[in-house]
């Protein structure tokens, strides 16, 4: 018999729960073959089988918590024969006497696999590929590694930190947890009222809201913007960006551009925090908001200051439709550095996004409203639109905030200052 397990994911996922399961019980899999759906915090994942066999049986049920290296099915890797045609009637007390001897055989075969075990389960940790797999060299238990990082995320010099430790008493193994039952419904006595459980990813973006607003010293700044250079620029190269490029020429790549430069003069926006270090970040990796049916997704554009405006309009463009039909991988919401979430696009005339965590800056676009604006000794109507900034005032003070904004909107009434600092 061979277990299923949960494999590791990403380094901030530890758990997921089951979707729905492809195979069931009596199914004949195929090794790389898919068994089960598992929605997690960020995306749905297929899980595939590592081994050949009859799927003999589930060890969690649709709709249960399952942990990262928990046994989620058994695969019975001698049972290929249950998928075969049926011996004739001669032949049954032969058939009969062959599982005799298969049960005999087995406690020998499943001995080693027990000793392969691992003494303890580090699935509840949340630690990087890196670490677990250091521990795992070292023979180290994740969940008595001391973590600095303020999210309880075990890094690989955690690791290197607790295996130069006085070694301490070896503790019993622990057993591995059993999947988390579903929540029981909610009972109302009243039918005018309809009770909808929130999925896993709408329950995480609740936690992690509440969660960023907590532990953050978030402030929000503002400014507005006159985009009538970029509106000038795009209207005069919409049709020959579209015919070179195959994409449109839109607003998120000049914003895109913008960020970038902004980000260059004030590297503390592009930071991060732990515990009481800053961990100051030399690359761009622009996450961008998209709005999906079960919420919120942050898909990251990767290395965006090396890419150019239509480059940057093709990946967003696809990383949208991905998120849009579920298809987004976890190396596609993985990182990232800054955010930008344009909530323009449902009408939003001004609003204080929060922080997606650990970043410390993310910007706000917002909808575009033509107002009479003076200009020079003239009254004059441009196309305006309010940015708001919010930080993490733990690290940026309000001088770099408003000057980082400052910058964005500088860059976007000159245009041209964007090939030379985006």
């Amino acid at each position: 018999m061979a277990e299923v397990k949960v494999p590791e994911l990403a380094e901030s996922i530890s758990e997921g729960s089951i979707a729905q399961w492809l195979k069931q019980p009596g199914d004949h899999v195929e090794k790389g073959e898919y068994v089960l759906e598992l929605e997690t915090d960020k995306v749905n994942v297929e899980i595939i089988s590592d081994y050949t066999g009859t799927l003999s049986e589930h060890l969690a049920e649709e709709g249960d918590t399952v942990q990262v290296g928990q046994a989620i099915a058994i695969v019975d890797e001698n049972g290929s024969a249950a998928a075969a045609p049926k011996a004739e009637a001669p032949k049954v007390e032969e058939a009969k006497a062959e599982p005799a001897k298969a049960e005999q055989a087995a406690p020998a075969k499943e001995a080693p696999k027990a000793e392969a075990k691992e003494a303890s389960f580090t699935q509840q940790v949340i630690a990087s590929p890196a670490a677990r797999k250091l521990a795992r060299e070292k023979g180290i238990d994740l969940t008595q590694v001391p973590v600095a990082d303020p999210l309880g995320r075990v890094r690989v010099q955690d690791v290197e930190a607790a295996s130069n430790a006085p070694a301490a008493p070896a503790a019993a193994p622990k057993q591995a947890p059993a999947a988390k039952k579903a929540a029981a419904p909610v009972e109302v006595n009243d039918d005018r009222i309809e009770v909808v459980k929130m999925t896993r990813r709408r329950q995480t973006i609740a936690k992690r809201l509440v969660q960023v607003q907590s532990e953050a010293a978030m402030l929000t700044t503002f400014n507005e913007v006159d985009l009538s250079a970029v509106m000038e620029l795009r209207s005069r190269h919409k049709d020959s960006f579209v015919k070179t490029n195959d994409v449109k020429l839109g607003f998120m790549s000049f914003f895109t551009k913008a960020v970038i430069g902004a980000l260059k003069k004030y590297p503390l926006l592009n930071a991060e925090i732990q515990g009481d270090h800053i961990l100051k970040k030399n690359f761009y990796d622009i996450g961008v908001a998209v709005s999906t049916d079960e919420g919120l997704v942050v898909p990251v554009v990767r290395d965006a200051d090396r890419k150019s405006f239509a480059e940057i309009e093709k990946n967003i463009s696809d990383l949208a439709v991905k998120a849009r039909n579920n298809k987004l991988g976890l190396s596609d919401l993985s990182g990232g550095t800054f955010t930008i979430t344009n909530g323009g696009t449902f009408g939003s005339l001004l609003s204080t996004p929060i922080l997606n965590a650990p970043q410390v800056g993310i910007l706000g676009m917002h909808t575009i409203k033509t107002r009479p604006i003076a200009v020079g000794d003239q009254i004059e109507n441009r196309p305006m639109m309010y940015l708001a900034l919010s930080y993490d005032h733990r690290i940026v003070d309000g001088k770099e905030a408003v000057g980082f904004l400052v910058a964005i909107k500088d860059m976007l009434e000159d245009p041209e200052q964007l090939l030379l600092q985006g």
